[in-house]
């Protein structure tokens, strides 16, 4: 190979052909997989695979990118979302997903990795999709029949750190990974050092790249706290403007969403006023709210919240709760104003991957609460008005958990295995190390077994009467005008455990309203008469069970009794002076 501008080596190779195999010798070492592979057929170690992308037979050249402003987003990871855990099963499930009412579809890190399962956090060839769930084209007829069914997708990309096995990056060059920088995961990216342009570049081709070869609709940033950058601009508005660029280019809608804990305003805000111009980022404070006022705990960063009905309406109020107060879990000030923001550009759940999985036993929330709490809970999420996003399996409150999970190499995999308990050793309930030595072993088969959905779940009750509230939900939020997102939000304490959310449309004459309390024989009392029900969560439509709240008009008020968890939505007309509206 000879040497070109900045470093790049390149040579011309004659008669290569779909499904060569190719591997790369560096000054006498190797031979290496490429870096920029397109497929690892025998896995990240073995021979890079050349693919014509250019080959699939699309069929969604009118499909423009998520436009809808009342998105629900749906997670899933592709191993554990079927028995089969292929991209050709869960396109037979996207049906599904479109009778659901789910508008965009998140997959968990595709990257190939190490192994035949595991999160695909610890990915290392980053523009390689994982051949354990089927070919580039099975992930092409998989993003297709999404878009066919007018479903978005996104994928979730991690570019704060790579796995610790297969990562040949540095073989290639030094100057890949920071000399400075160090991030939870070992050595941080150099995005800021010496020849650090063609690294950034790197990492941007990659997403390029799905979005270009695969028609993704944008992509999900893991940990985006962990990506280091003191230059300007910043790696992030950087990857942000090009893949806004390339959506231009492709005439769809092309969204960028961050995962970052620390409630950055930078992170969402326009380059006018000094912000990378994301157009969302995952916003946890109300799922800790939630889980902290439903089920108490406390330990670890749910510390950092009360679970107060004050607390909570202050969450939806703001898209997160931490906005510069001190954090008793760090030590610290955490986030930023989010003043100038729009609701939807929080995206909020009451589960993701990671509070599910990153729970000792990988309890589910409808694990762990009243059946009753449950919908209340999910009725919340979905008239917040931020961006809702769900856990697969939620929408029927399945039975399976989703655990932590490796296939590592039997010398890593005990490290992995210790390290996973040792995490736990803080926690009350795990300080005795024999009771540690429950938690399953990441590097079991089973533990992997155990965290695929169970579809038969369906068929039967209370699992049919959830899927039933989840979709009479979404309707609602896709239909309903006071939902839409001209309107106006607002989010009080009405009592003690007692939460009222109005959302009123954008002409300011009709008010949709969720009443939700989690505390059992709670009495709410509202200072109007006008209110008729809409839906209650405790219906004989969504439950064999019911505990229907009372509500009821006196004098000038309505008056709701809940004799369990639950939330009930109700409407009422605003009757305005003549000429004004």
């Amino acid at each position: 190979m000879s040497r070109q501008n900045a470093g790049i080596y390149e040579c011309h190779v004659p008669d290569v052909h779909v499904g060569t195999r190719y591997r790369y010798r560096i000054d006498g070492h190797g031979p290496f997989p490429d870096p920029a592979s397109r497929f690892q057929p025998l896995g990240v170690h073995g021979p890079s695979e050349v693919v014509d992308p250019a080959s699939f037979a699309w069929t969604d050249t009118l499909w423009s990118g998520p436009t809808s402003d009342t998105n629900v987003i749906y997670e899933l990871h592709v191993g554990t979302f079927t028995k089969s855990g292929t991209f050709a099963a869960a396109t037979d499930q996207l049906t599904h997903l479109a009778n659901l009412g789910i508008t965009l579809v998140e997959l968990m890190p595709l990257a190939d990795f190490p192994g035949q399962h595991g999160w695909g956090y610890d990915g290392v060839c980053l523009s390689a999709p994982a051949r354990c769930y089927g070919s580039p084209d099975d992930l092409r007829a998989f993003v297709n029949k999404a878009h066919e069914l007018n479903i978005a997708v996104l994928i979730d990309v991690v570019y704060n750190h790579l796995g610790p096995d297969g990562n040949y990056l540095s073989q290639f060059s030094s100057y890949y990974f920071s000399k400075t920088h160090q991030t939870d995961w070992g050595t941080g990216l150099n995005f800021d050092g010496p020849q650090c342009d063609m690294v950034r570049q790197f990492f941007i081709d990659s997403a390029e790249q799905w979005v270009r070869d695969y028609h993704f609709d944008g992509v999900r940033l893991d940990a985006t706290h962990a990506i280091i950058d003191t230059s300007t601009p910043h790696f992030l508005k950087q990857l942000s403007d090009r893949l806004h660029e390339v959506g231009h280019e492709l005439g769809r809608r092309v969204l960028v969403i961050a995962e970052d804990e620390r409630n950055l305003n930078t992170i969402l805000q326009p380059h006018a006023q000094g912000g990378y111009g994301l157009d969302g980022v995952w916003a946890d404070d109300l799922h800790h709210q939630i889980r902290r006022a439903f089920t108490g705990q406390s330990d670890g960063y749910f510390a950092d919240y009360t679970g107060t009905a004050e607390d909570m309406a202050a969450t939806l109020n703001h898209g997160w709760f931490y906005c510069g107060q001190k954090s008793i879990h760090k030590g610290s000030a955490r986030g930023t104003k989010t003043d100038g923001l729009h609701p939807r550009q929080f995206v909020v759940c009451i589960q993701n991957h990671d509070q599910i999985g990153n729970r000792a036993f990988g309890e589910r929330l409808n694990h762990q609460i009243d059946r009753s709490a449950y919908r209340a809970a999910s009725a919340l999420l979905m008239l917040a008005p931020q961006t809702p996003l769900l856990f697969m399996g939620q929408e029927w409150a399945a039975t399976s958990p989703f655990l932590y999970f490796t296939d590592h190499n039997p010398e890593l995999g005990k490290l992995v295995t210790e390290g996973r308990r040792r995490e736990f050793r803080h926690f009350e309930l795990f300080a005795n190390p024999q009771v540690r030595e429950c938690i399953p072993d990441p590097q079991a088969k089973e533990t992997f077994q155990r965290s695929q959905l169970n579809w038969d779940d369906l068929a039967r009750d209370p699992h049919a009467g959830t899927l039933l509230l989840y979709q009479d939900l979404i309707r609602l939020r896709r239909n309903d005008p006071c939902l839409a997102s001209g309107g106006t939000s607002r989010s009080r304490a009405i009592g003690k455990g007692i939460v009222l959310l109005e959302r009123t449309d954008a002409s300011g004459t009709d008010v949709l309203g969720l009443l939700i309390t989690w505390i059992p024989g709670s009495v709410a009392v509202l200072d109007s008469a006008d209110w008729s029900v809409v839906l209650n969560t405790e219906s004989d439509r969504y439950t064999t069970d019911p505990r229907p709240p009372l509500v009821k008009t006196e004098a000038e008020a309505t008056v709701v009794h809940f004799p369990c968890p639950a939330a009930v939505i109700l409407r009422r007309s605003i009757q305005h002076p003549q000429g004004q509206a």
